[in-house]
């Protein structure tokens, strides 16, 4: 095994695990909703609570990566990803839950920045979308994973609070093994963020702008996927936790998939990586409004979640794929926290905004809402692909 290929591996496990802490608030949702009695806004809110706290601590996270170097961060994160879900399964009350999902989501913030400098270092351009798309499985990995200790198999053999305790364990063991197994690359200068010189860097804010509101969708779906099939579709939680690992696992075929296109391309990486996300996006977007159609069939609502992951929450690769060709090696973990920033973004609004639809109205309002918002990220990715061919956009 070659040393790529042996740091790649080890990287998509890290992630996969990773996720799992994180993700096992999302496919929580309808346990603890019934735990601690959650309407479908608070539900929204301790989302949002989760993305503030990842969101806040990007940019420092960003920082010390690129003078640290990425293996001291992924370590530290892992273990406070640890106790972050092991704090969401042991509160018993909205506050608590609410500090614990920051707290695990500023734990998260170490995911992006470490583990795509680390791509952009050890592996060759011509294979770069495929390796992050490869990488990125691991967070549609760790969902699945995390729907199928969390909500299907803990519940059914102990408390409704055992899936977060197992995930915790996990995790500080794989943190263990991680330090031991993987070399990591050195940092270079310890400095604040370059927040100006990304600012006129055209392309990458039109793809960011993206990402805003593609996030925005992400976040949301993956938030209410499970409370949806309960809720709307009627189905049990135990087959609402196996849709929602098959939306996670048809997400990790579109990472993996759309990078391979975008390698397979005669395009310069950043544009290739940005025409095959459009499209992918794009398709998205049909999915979403698809949802919003009333009386769907338990298995088309199935299905169309399934497509949903494919598209939806398997844009990440490309998305990061396209943002790193777009700025120097020595700015990946800056450039990384500003793109995170951004889909984080729009997960903090609308989720609140999906749950208060959904209370007040329907599901139905819900979907249609967010795919007017994926519209609108569609429309910057076009404007991404025009910046790309000009030659003073970067």
């Amino acid at each position: 095994m070659t040393s790529s290929a042996r740091q790649l591996g080890l990287l998509t496990g890290w992630q996969t695990i990773a996720s799992t802490c994180f993700y096992a608030l999302f496919a929580g949702t309808a346990l603890l909703s019934d735990a601690i009695g959650l309407s479908r806004f608070q539900v929204g809110l301790v989302v949002t609570a989760g993305t503030l706290g990842y969101t806040v601590a990007l940019f420092p996270v960003g920082a010390v990566v690129d003078g640290a170097g990425e293996k001291p961060v992924l370590v530290g994160g892992l273990l406070a990803l640890a106790l972050g879900v092991v704090a969401v399964g042991l509160a018993g009350s909205y506050y608590p839950l609410l500090a614990a999902a920051c707290v695990l989501g500023a734990a998260y913030a170490t995911a992006m920045p470490a583990t795509n400098r680390a791509i952009v270092t050890t592996i060759p351009a011509a294979i770069r979308g495929r390796a992050m798309g490869i990488k990125q499985v691991g967070v549609t990995g760790g969902s699945g994973v995390a729907a199928v200790l969390v909500v299907s198999f803990a519940p059914s053999v102990g408390a409704w609070n055992l899936g977060f305790l197992l995930v915790g364990s996990l995790a500080v063991a794989v943190a263990l093994l991680f330090a031991l197994g993987y070399s990591g690359t050195p940092g270079g200068e310890w400095q604040l963020p370059d927040v100006r010189a990304l600012g006129r860097n055209t392309a990458y804010v039109s793809l960011a702008g993206a990402g805003f509101f593609l996030g925005a969708a992400l976040f949301t779906t993956v938030g209410y996927a499970t409370l949806y099939l309960t809720d709307a579709v009627e189905v049990s939680v135990a087959v609402a936790g196996a849709g929602f690992a098959a939306m996670q696992v048809s997400g990790s075929g579109g990472r993996v998939v759309a990078g391979w296109v975008a390698d397979s391309r005669t395009e310069p990486e950043a544009r290739a990586n940005a025409l095959v996300l459009l499209g992918q996006a794009t398709l998205g977007v049909l999915l979403l409004a698809a949802l919003a159609i009333p009386g769907l069939p338990k298995p088309v609502a199935m299905a169309a979640l399934v497509g949903v992951g494919a598209t939806v929450l398997g844009f990440t690769g490309l998305y990061y794929a396209c943002m790193t060709a777009l700025v120097p090696t020595d700015e990946v973990g800056a450039a990384t926290a500003g793109g995170q920033t951004a889909l984080n973004g729009g997960a903090l609004l609308a989720p609140p905004a999906f749950g208060f639809l959904a209370d007040a109205i329907s599901f139905r309002a819900s979907w249609a809402l967010l795919a007017g918002v994926a519209t609108v990220g569609v429309a910057l990715l076009a404007v991404t692909i025009r910046r790309t061919g000009d030659p003073t956009a970067g």
